[in-house]
């Protein structure tokens, strides 16, 4: 009996990354195929355990690169298809949209069509809260899977447009889709330009944190780990058409992640460094993932052990983090950060 083939896109970024770890280990009986392009954010070190593995694969290329793609499908007719593959860093869509646009709108669209023509069993589209827009301070509020869509960044405009796309295939063509939009994560592997492992290395070298205005802003933390099994479920278990949101329940302000960090890391909140706010800064996202629990998902850390084993994960992974930041990542951080109040 020939294995089933479950291609992941983006699968040497950070969710993509751990996502591909998780369903090599878990599932003997798939092949995973890692589908990356190695930008800026992707890293393949992270698989040294598992590339040796004969059920992990690993391709290099451009989700937007059609021909290559539809060769690629036609080739290895893949069974599932898990899309992760996304410019994802808000910062940087609004110093360059196009790429955003390139990547996750056309990008998605040459997925879908890849998937259409060979006949894939299911097309799991991962996406993000930040499509839903804004949620006032009001404690009581948060996003189900009914919220109109009210991107308000470059970034959360690209991936309301693919998850219209993914939508539209199911109506039209009948592929079979689910789409899935998460809170925050945190966890290993996560790339240094994000809050929580910027705050991370930064502290631990001493360094001064940017905090984007009073920091009140509020985001709703899932751990990495808890995403992958949320995505596992819906591979296996989602009904066909249906979006599911997938959330933490661990709202924190900004400042208030990076104070726990300062604190576990026992250091001074004078390393604190409020900055100019980043344009269209959302206030809070919170997400109601009742839905997806009802489907028979439980989220298994809470924040207090995340961050925890994810500061202890840092401090025992310093090479990893270290080889990132220097370079090009170090020109970015201080063009992206230099506007200081």
């Amino acid at each position: 009996m020939n294995k089933k083939k479950i291609l992941v896109t983006g699968g040497a970024g950070f969710i993509g990354g751990n996502f591909v770890q998780y369903m090599v280990n878990k599932y003997e009986k798939y092949d995973i195929y890692n589908l990356d392009l190695l930008t800026y954010a992707g890293d393949l070190t992270k698989h040294s355990e598992i590339e040796k593995k004969e059920n992990y694969h690993f391709i290099k290329a451009d989700i937007a690169d059609r021909t290559s793609i539809m060769e690629l499908f036609r080739k290895e007719k893949f069974d599932f298809v898990v899309h992760f593959a996304a410019e994802s860093h808000v910062d940087r869509s609004i110093t360059n949209p196009e790429i955003f646009v390139q990547t996750n709108v056309m990008g998605t669209q040459v997925l879908l069509d890849a998937a259409k023509e060979v006949g894939v069993t299911k097309f799991v589209h991962v996406s993000t809260d930040e499509v839903y827009g804004e949620l006032e301070f009001d404690p009581t509020t948060f996003f189900t899977e009914e919220t109109p869509l009210q991107p308000n960044s470059p970034y959360s405009a690209s991936k309301a447009s693919s998850d219209l796309l993914v939508r539209a295939y199911y109506e039209t063509y009948k592929l079979p889709i689910n789409i899935t939009r998460c809170s925050n994560n945190y966890g290993p592997y996560h790339f240094p330009e994000k809050l929580i492992p910027l705050t991370i290395s930064r502290v631990v070298n001493e360094e001064k944190v940017p905090v984007y205005g009073d920091g009140a802003n509020i985001r709703d933390w899932l751990h990495v780990l808890d995403h992958c099994s949320a995505i596992d479920l819906v591979l296996h278990e989602g009904e066909l058409g249906e979006v599911y949101n997938v959330g933490g329940h661990n709202e924190r302000t900004n400042l208030e992640v990076v104070k726990t960090i300062i604190k576990t890391l026992g250091k001074s909140e004078d390393l604190i460094e409020f900055v100019k706010d980043r344009l269209g800064h959302d206030k809070r996202y919170a997400i109601d993932p009742t839905k997806l629990e009802k489907l028979g998902w439980k989220p298994t850390y809470n924040f207090e052990t995340g961050i925890a084993q994810t500061i202890q994960w840092y401090l025992d992974n310093k090479e990893w983090w270290k080889r990132i930041i220097s370079g090009e990542y170090q020109k970015y951080f201080k063009k992206q950060y230099s506007n200081n109040r």
